[in-house]
């Protein structure tokens, strides 16, 4: 894969999930109820898997830059 559309990926990978559990804690009043489930199923095996992905993207976008 090229290393920009990687280093793209990563990021949007890493910063899309965290967006969805901030807006959807309670504080803002939004519809979805995110964190419940989060917590209950080893907090929210999504998010973490795709954080984790997308740290693997950039990750490898990184590596590539210097190879």
């Amino acid at each position: 894969m090229n290393k920009w559309l990687e280093l793209l990926v990563g990021l949007v990978l890493v910063i899309a999930p965290i967006f969805v559990a901030f807006y959807s804690a309670d504080w803002f009043g939004a519809a979805w109820d995110f964190w419940k489930p989060a917590g209950e199923f080893f907090k929210g095996g999504l998010f973490w898997f795709l954080l984790m992905i997308g740290v693997l993207f950039i990750l490898l976008g990184i590596s590539d830059m210097k190879g």
